[in-house]
């Protein structure tokens, strides 16, 4: 899966990138410093099945921390986008495209108010940043009011004669977006258009591009430098109606720098960190330090860990299962113990992930067996989080 880090320039996105998944990227103190999207892999973390099984887990897929699993995903830093984007200002266009496979979206905003609307800085208290928000929204949502619109005069002549569904015409159109025909159904249900698509109007369209990518490419807002934030623009912020988290990133960075170097203990998501015994620190790195852990005190953590998380268990709702092919050993061909963990929609069956696992093994499916409890279970069985399952299929 894949989450896209997007926002204005200069707000902190590929610090936040750099913070969440240790790649080196350039970071700079002005407009349009990344051009080509970075990408790269963070982690999430969910309890690991061998815990509660007893078992001594050998990850492949992922890494287990002392019986928690760190699950992969990939992160996308694309360029700042700018009011207009969707016409192609600032190569918005591009810009834009480039988040086409995203899965959900994480806007890292200034909340400091300290960059206009274009990242560059201001004084303070002069910007209201829940205009970056608003605008956001928008330009994505015209951005897909452009894919639909693009060449739609003949299709819809076509469609009109032939009586093609309004969903079909429009999953046409915004085939490559990663949205499914179920996100554009429901977003229908909410907005009407008329049954002759050639009266489809850019009102009415861009409505509908509002509930499709809320439905289809939901969003966290990271209020980012939030500990140089006025406190009542974390609040309006938090009133935005998607979910705000508040974010270091600069500090998430300089900890996980300070870890690898031997200065500190620190584990990603947690809400505070020790000196290593024995280090002696600089008054300079004593007061960095200290300075970072009255933030993260006041800000339980960092946020970085905590955006990711919350975008992937409860925004996209994703589960952690476990298929393994031998039920009682918990092992894969070669012998690994709960090699693989992958996640899942929750909602999802047990022939949903042979095909997660394998085209052929979803094709051949026979029947599941659930590893903790050591029944047999049907294709329709309902995943559960941390299941453990084997998937039997014809050969």
């Amino acid at each position: 899966m894949q989450v896209g880090i997007v926002g204005k320039p200069n707000v902190g996105k590929s610090t936040y990138f750099s913070a969440a998944t240790m790649a080196t990227v350039e970071i700079a103190n002005y407009p349009f410093t990344t051009i080509a999207p970075n990408k790269g892999i963070a982690y999430v973390r969910t309890p690991c099945a061998c815990k509660i099984l007893g078992v001594q887990c050998t990850p492949h897929n992922s890494i287990c921390m002392n019986g928690t699993r760190m699950v992969p995903i990939e992160l996308l830093d694309v360029a700042g986008l700018v009011p207009d984007a969707w016409e192609g200002k600032g190569l918005g266009n591009k810009f834009l495209d480039d988040l086409r496979q995203a899965d959900a979206y994480i806007n890292v905003v200034d909340a400091s108010g300290t960059t206009d609307i274009e990242g560059n800085v201001i004084a303070a208290g002069k910007y209201d940043p829940t205009e970056d928000v608003v605008f956001l929204r928008k330009e994505i949502a015209l951005w897909m009011r452009e894919i639909i619109k693009n060449g739609l005069g003949k299709i819809a002549r076509q469609a009109k004669i032939q009586g093609t569904k309004q969903e079909a015409i429009l999953q046409e159109r915004l085939t490559g977006l990663n949205i499914t025909e179920g996100q554009i159904k429901e977003a229908l249900r909410h907005v009407e258009l008329p049954q002759d698509p050639t009266l489809w109007d850019d009102d009415t369209l861009l409505s509908l591009c509002i509930r499709i990518r809320e439905l289809s490419k939901p969003m966290i807002i990271a209020m980012n430098k939030s500990d140089i934030a006025p406190p009542e623009n974390l609040e309006k912020l938090r009133k935005m109606g998607d979910h705000a988290i508040p974010t270091l990133a600069e500090t998430e960075l300089a900890l996980k720098k300070a870890a690898t170097a031997g200065l500190i203990d620190y584990i990603p998501g947690n809400p505070s960190f020790t000196i290593k015994p024995g280090i002696t620190l600089n008054d300079g790195q004593k007061k960095a330090l200290g300075y970072m852990a009255d933030k993260m005190k006041l800000f339980n953590g960092t946020g970085v860990q905590s955006c990711l998380e919350e975008c992937v268990f409860r925004i996209l709702d994703l589960i952690a299962v476990y298929p393994v092919e031998d039920e009682s050993k918990y092992t894969d061909h070669f012998n690994r113990v709960l090699p693989d963990c992958i996640l899942m929609k929750r909602g999802s069956n047990a022939r949903d992930l042979a095909y997660k696992v394998h085209t052929e093994l979803g094709d051949k499916f026979i029947r599941a067996i659930n590893a903790k409890t050591k029944r047999t279970v049907g294709a329709d069985y309902v995943l559960q989080d941390g299941d453990v399952i084997r998937i039997v299929a014809n050969k």
